[in-house]
């Protein structure tokens, strides 16, 4: 194996060193899967992207995810954090729009000034699909919460942009800051139904400025807790609209998450409902940490 290039960058960052961290291979072409998988490992983030094309391919570059376990069909802070670099170390000119060929399709990020704050990422996610709705005092094991601490107005769900996630409402952020995951009962849930991770959120923040408070767990794809994740809340924006959370059809949201395990991030949430599908988008900064090369 040559040498790699490979830089390091935080998504869902407002500053270095917050967010959720990803690092992106550049010349990953003559990789192999299993190649990918142990450098996955050896990095040890939430996930790593490889670059599989530098030239376009039917207008969009082909990557590859993974997380320290296994390869994914998607992912959200990897899909804005390596569309950042692409644009930043690959085209190095300024454009409007990527496309990102991933497994689950073909995704298009914009690079967009948020109301002169800065440049910002969005992704829009594939529309949102509705599965399973669990029981609450089963989750409630599993989060070692009481099962009157979730809100029981809402369901909760199973909701999928591209990968599964289970979505529960929570009343407080009391409860949501006292979630210790019982791996066990976490084990025994997931062995039994098709979504393997769990996004909690709440209306209390720690911010004024935000809207919801955000905790996700997917010890099964080793990550016990992610400070950031474009795709759960992408599944939690669809969810919000079905359910008339903010009793409209429309949502324009700051969601906060990574507080608990101090990566503070800001996530960016807009979805509209569109006839039969709700349109999601996801976006969020991102900020260059490190660059170097794998030997």
């Amino acid at each position: 194996m040559s040498s790699l290039k490979f830089y390091i960058v935080d998504v869902f960052a407002e500053a270095k060193y917050t967010g959720n961290q990803l690092a992106v291979f550049t010349n990953a072409a003559n990789l192999s899967t299993e190649q990918m998988q142990q450098i996955a490992k050896e990095i040890n983030y939430s996930e790593t992207t490889f670059v599989t094309s530098t030239q376009t391919v039917s207008d969009g570059y082909n990557v590859k995810i993974f997380t320290p376990k296994q390869e994914l069909p998607f992912a959200g802070h990897p899909t804005l954090g390596t569309a950042y670099i692409l644009q930043k170390e690959i085209i190095k000119s300024s454009v409007k729009e990527i496309l990102l060929n991933l497994k689950v399709g073909q995704i298009p990020v914009k690079i967009l000034d948020q109301n002169g704050s800065g440049k910002y990422l969005w992704m829009q996610q594939q529309a949102p699909t509705f599965h399973q709705i669990l029981d609450r005092h089963k989750i409630a094991e599993v989060l070692r919460i009481e099962s009157d601490e979730i809100d029981d107005r809402f369901p909760i769900q199973a909701v999928s942009t591209g990968v599964l996630f289970i979505i529960v409402p929570l009343k407080t952020l009391e409860s949501v800051k006292r979630i210790q995951v019982n791996r066990d009962k976490y084990f025994e849930l997931i062995n039994t139904i098709d979504a393997k991770c769990i996004l909690v959120f709440c209306p209390e923040t720690y911010k004024k400025e935000s809207d919801l408070n955000v905790r996700v767990f997917c010890d099964y794809l080793g990550i016990p807790e992610d400070p950031a994740t474009g795709s759960a809340n992408g599944c939690l924006a669809g969810y919000l609209v079905q359910y008339s959370y903010f009793g409209k059809s429309e949502i324009n949201l700051r969601v906060e998450q990574g507080y608990e395990i101090n990566r503070p991030s800001l996530i960016l949430l807009q979805a509209e409902q569109k006839g039969i599908t709700i349109d999601v988008n996801v976006g969020g900064r991102v900020v260059m940490v490190a660059r170097g090369e794998f030997v």
